[in-house]
């Protein structure tokens, strides 16, 4: 296409600018301040709606009353909160405990600030507003001192100020470059870090929509084709605070099983049930640690879902048996599309049923994909998620507990990628286009296949992989970043991606290990299985016709620096496990941007090469060919590096040596890790659980959670778990550490915590709950 060669620069290319003209939402003509706060401007109704004293939305139609029911991703109503009122000649002043909106008249503007009367969201001269054509826009002031993250799946650097961004999800094969945008998944939502101090916003509207914080060094704005203007403003103050605001509202992640927290092995495809069988058994032999095997498109029977190729799949259930007494789960995928076929029960049902996607004039939409010309599923609908949730029942009869879904942007195989914007979706009864709703059908088709699976579980946890999803996705599913390729490039690139879908409230994320298209090579794929033994999704896969990068591939010298890290990710996962339950709990990310802890340090704002393993650990990777020694920059506090027991000072930038066999890792003196161990992959659960205290002598106090329970079922939910809050005191003379709180009855297979202490001085004293011991008893 010419657009993709050099004439898209020819001279004669270029086009005149013009200005788009907005028209204001206009001057406040009435008001109803009691409980919703109702607004009528000459251009525009404004609703505005405490749902806690910290999160505050302001939703503007520009035509009719505001719909606030609508929403596909808000999961709470707003409560009922003490709101101060104060009606004045030309403004109006709403004030909570922690937020105060002034809203002035003529014409209409809302500001937010804190309780302390610190700026959060501002309007400029130009505020709320629409385009005839139906796009909506906001127009907010921007500071000098701003720097925005989030927006979930996003390439390039960490810190986004500076950046056009489109929410749409597409299916994005050519190579994920800093200028690749939209990607596979649309989360409207941004933190700002103002001078230490943090707020979010979430723009919650499905439409194609655009933040753009390049074009004018005094305001950002967020727009939408469609819709109304409909958004959240969450105030912190700190990074914590926005995530754990963002996330009561949208979800979080349900706590995962162990399992899915191991080690992933995949490629596209293995092709048959003895290939299967040889890769597991190798992992076996070797003793890597391995805890799934996925299943790609070929194991299908012509790519049908909810089916085995049984040429190459003779017997898929005793396949699945077999290696689950190895200690190894399949986990197959599955798309959304069915293949157009008059002898295929799927798509018979789906015709019969009426649950498949159509025109409003009636006629089924079609599109190609990987079947050939296929029906899509009407996920938008209620029968049709609630069916295609109970055809899940094909796989976990079979004792499948994990699935993955692909191409559910939906991806189509024409000119726009995707499904016609025309389609009609039912939308539980409001139907509209899948111009509004394209952005939620990955979403929805988790939300289908999550609930499908956890009724036929009998109580054991599903597993879900997506690529696509919108604000939520994180309530049904984990989120990979799709088709990376294996250049060193890319391994840069996915810290900050998954740190700001961490930021996102998308805990459960992670990059294609080695990475998916083109050749990997032995010293990247150690490099990049260093660092995936510490993202929070840990797999390994590639692409078809490019080189086989198992573990083993690359010779024993490879092999055996990879098992360890992979091993490492198995002794570390109790630590992992408890900041997963943090996450559930809090909606905190596992893997973390160093600003989340350190918000006062400007260093940390845009620091992409370098991230934490929740608040004590950073881990500076090497994440180029031949480097041994990088710079490493380390916050306040002292900071013991793991591997040799060196003290380094924050506040400071280290030079730290590396060869390929090492991954700089630094706890933070005063604080403590919980490690397990590795034993094989037919028992993973530890006998023996111990915790790491990194001494401190100046007065130190640190407090965490440790959690633990059977790591496969929801008995947690009725008070099968073990909590133990744990809090750590360093002084010159003691290293104190108590249990300050005891929850739970689960009963784990250690009767104890080993307590080892690095870097004790002489004639500092370890004292145990009061005690001279050297464990804590469970």
């Amino acid at each position: 296409m010419l657009e993709d060669t050099s004439f898209a620069i020819h001279p004669g290319m270029e086009h005149e600018s013009k200005a788009i003209v907005y028209r204001d939402v206009g001057n406040l003509i009435a008001e109803d301040l009691t409980d919703n706060y109702q607004f009528t401007c000459e251009n525009g109704n404004i609703v505005i709606q405490f749902y806690t004293d910290s999160i505050v939305r302001i939703t503007m139609n520009q035509h009719n009353e505001p719909k606030l029911k609508h929403s596909k991703t808000v999961m709470v109503d707003k409560k009922d909160i003490n709101v101060d009122v104060s009606n004045k000649e030309n403004q109006i002043i709403l004030t909570t405990k922690q937020l105060q909106l002034i809203i002035q008249k003529f014409p209409f503007r809302v500001d937010i600030f804190d309780n302390h009367g610190n700026e959060i969201l501002a309007e400029t001269d130009r505020g709320m507003a629409f385009r005839e054509n139906g796009e909506i826009i906001a127009f907010k002031k921007m500071h000098e001192t701003d720097h925005f993250y989030g927006f979930g799946e996003k390439t390039g650097h960490l810190d986004k100020r500076g950046e056009k961004m489109e929410m749409w999800n597409s299916d994005v094969y050519a190579p994920h470059n800093p200028e690749t945008d939209p990607l596979y998944e649309s989360i409207p939502y941004f933190m700002t870090l103002r001078n230490g101090k943090a707020h979010g916003v979430f723009f919650d509207n499905t439409y194609r929509s655009k933040f753009d914080m390049k074009s004018n060094p005094d305001y950002y704005t967020f727009s939408a084709e469609g819709g109304q203007l409909d958004y959240y403003v969450m105030a912190g103050p700190e990074p914590k605070d926005v995530l754990e605001q963002y996330t009561y509202l949208t979800g979080r992640i349900p706590l995962p099983s162990k399992w899915s927290l191991g080690y992933h092995q995949s490629r596209y495809s293995y092709e048959t049930e003895a290939e299967v069988r040889e890769l597991a058994q190798n992992f076996i032999d070797k003793e890597i640690p391995i805890d799934v095997i996925h299943l790609d498109i070929h194991y299908m029977n012509g790519y049908r879902v909810f089916t085995f190729d049984k040429e190459h799949f003779p017997n898929p259930e005793q396949l699945i048996k077999d290696l689950r007494e190895m200690g190894i789960r399949i986990v197959p995928i599955v798309d959304p599309g069915v293949k157009k076929d008059s002898e295929y029960a799927i798509y018979q049902e789906g015709v019969n049923q009426d649950l498949f996607c159509k025109y409003i004039e009636g006629q089924t939409y079609f599109g190609e994909v990987w079947p050939g010309i296929s029906a899509f599923p009407d996920f938008t609908d209620e029968k049709a998620r609630n069916w295609w949730g109970k055809k899940h029942a094909f796989y976990t009869n079979m004792g499948i507990e994990g699935i993955w879904n692909d191409m559910n942007e939906p991806s189509v195989f024409n000119e726009t990628k995707t499904m016609d914007v025309e389609v009609m979706h039912r939308n539980d009864g409001e139907p509209t286009t899948h111009r509004e709703l394209h952005n939620v059908y990955g979403l929805l088709m988790g939300k289908a296949t999550y609930e499908g699976m956890k009724k036929q579980l009998n109580g054991k946890r599903p597993f879900l992989l997506t690529r696509a999803g919108f604000a939520g996705v994180q309530r049904y599913a984990t989120v990979w970043t799709g088709d990376n390729r294996s250049f060193w490039e890319h391994l840069q690139m996915s810290l900050p991606m998954v740190m700001n879908l961490g930021i996102s409230g998308v805990a459960f994320t992670g990059p294609d290990v080695g990475g998916f298209a083109h050749d990997t090579n032995a010293e990247l794929l150690t490099r990049w299985t260093q660092v995936g033994a510490f993202t929070p999704f840990f797999r390994n896969h590639c692409a078809i016709g490019f080189r086989y990068q198992e573990p083993w591939q690359f010779g024993e010298k490879y092999e055996s620096i990879m098992k360890k890290y992979i091993q490492m990710r198995y002794e570390w996962m109790p630590q992992l496990y408890s900041l997963f339950y943090e996450a559930s709990e809090r909606g905190l990310p596992v893997m973390r941007p160093l600003f989340m802890e350190f918000p006062e340090d400007e260093k940390t704002y845009n620091l992409n090469d370098q991230f934490m393993l929740g608040d004590n650990v950073i881990l500076a990777p090497i994440l180029q060919p031949s480097v041994t020694d990088r710079a490493v920059y380390l916050p306040k506090g002292n900071w013991v590096e793991l591997v040799t027991g060196k003290v380094y000072e924050g506040e400071n930038t280290h030079l730290i040596h590396a060869e390929l066999e090492d991954l700089p890792i630094f706890v933070k003196q005063g604080s403590a890790i919980i490690k397990g161990e590795w034993i094989s992959n037919k028992e993973k659960t530890p006998k023996h659980v111990s915790m790491d205290i990194y001494a401190g002598y100046s007065g130190e106090n640190y407090q965490f959670t440790y959690y633990d329970d059977d790591g496969e079922t929801f008995d947690y939910e009725n008070g099968s778990y073990l909590k133990l809050d744990i809090e750590v005191i360093s002084n010159k003379d003691k290293l104190v550490v108590n249990v300050i709180n005891k929850k739970g009855d689960f009963k784990p297979r250690y009767q104890e915590i080993d307590i080892n202490v690095i870097g004790l001085s002489d004639g500092q004293e370890v004292v145990v709950n009061g005690q001279n011991h050297t464990s804590i008893s469970i």
